[in-house]
């Protein structure tokens, strides 16, 4: 398991080192300051390492990967916030309560009217920029993700139609069949009382499982996979992205253990199939493995 843990690091290290790369802090700071903090300090999600190790299990080189796992991570990062702004508008809020010590900086904080909440880790977190600065924030980081993807062009590589492609799923997965798709039918699914399991997996799909076979089917593309390389990894992705929306979800059972179990055989005879003995397999495999015993 530590070697894997290792492997997956490594690559979230050089993700992380691109993006510092492509999003620093510069003028005017207006706006690259608060795209800076919402790229480093949203929750990550595993679709961009994904990207890279499918690139790499195919015999691509990790550099290839790197600008379309950044822009999924920035894609990621949009989604997100503006969907945290939604709960954050709906969802009551306790007041809090700084006390400042004399060069300003805070000392403590205290949280009034927390109800079930114990502590500050428990209160969804503040807008450091405000609503309306994070909004339009999240609307620059789309395009900018895209813009991102589209500089991996190279002449001498010839990979202009590989890019294409790459565009046409990140978009697809992130768009109004995609992801977006699923937090609307998140709120439907709440709004019917959390019961209906058919319309949660479906919920996991387009939130999570959609993302993740979009980061290895766009892998898998730049490391000049074949037809069924590509195909085996999108689904492999896909139970990936479905477990871990189950998993990490408010109804998790006796039921759907057992369903995470069948997407787990499905997600292993999609890596044995086409990728059984290749190097990297074990590691990439564990990302199931490791989904289980979160």
């Amino acid at each position: 398991m530590g070697q894997n843990q290792s492997y997956w690091a490594s690559i979230e290290s050089d993700i992380e080192a691109h993006l510092k790369k492509v999003i620093s802090i510069r003028a005017p700071e207006s706006v690259f300051e608060p795209m800076h903090y919402l790229t480093f300090t949203t929750p990550k999600s595993t679709a961009p390492a994904l990207c890279v190790a499918a690139c790499e299990l195919v015999g691509g080189d990790r550099a290839r990967a790197m600008a379309a796992a950044s822009a999924i991570h920035l894609m990621h990062v949009a989604t997100y916030t503006h969907q945290h702004m939604q709960m954050a508008r709906t969802k009551p809020r306790p007041v809090i309560e700084h006390e400042f010590g004399p060069d300003g900086i805070i000392v403590e904080s205290q949280a009034k009217g927390l109800g079930l909440a114990r502590n500050l880790r428990d209160i969804e977190p503040e807008h450091k920029f405000g609503p309306n600065i994070e909004l339009l924030t999240g609307d620059g980081i789309m395009p900018f993700a895209i813009e991102l993807i589209v500089k991996a062009m190279s002449p001498t590589r010839k990979n202009s139609n590989k890019i294409m492609k790459v565009i046409t799923e990140v978009t697809r997965a992130f768009g109004s069949q995609g992801l977006l798709e699923g937090q609307y039918r998140e709120i439907e699914w709440t709004q019917s009382g959390n019961e209906n399991e058919e319309m949660f997996e479906y919920v996991c799909k387009k939130k999570e499982g959609e993302i993740h076979a979009c980061g290895a089917t766009c892998g898998a593309i730049l490391g000049d996979g074949n037809d069924e390389e590509i195909e085996r990894l999108k689904n492999y992705g896909l139970y990936v992205g479905i477990i871990q929306g189950i998993i990490n979800g408010r109804n998790y059972n006796k039921k759907m253990e057992k369903r995470v179990n069948e997407l787990r055989i499905l997600a292993m005879k999609d890596m044995d199939t086409s990728f059984k003995g290749k190097k990297l397999m074990k590691q990439i495999a564990s990302l199931v493995e490791e989904s289980i015993i979160m």
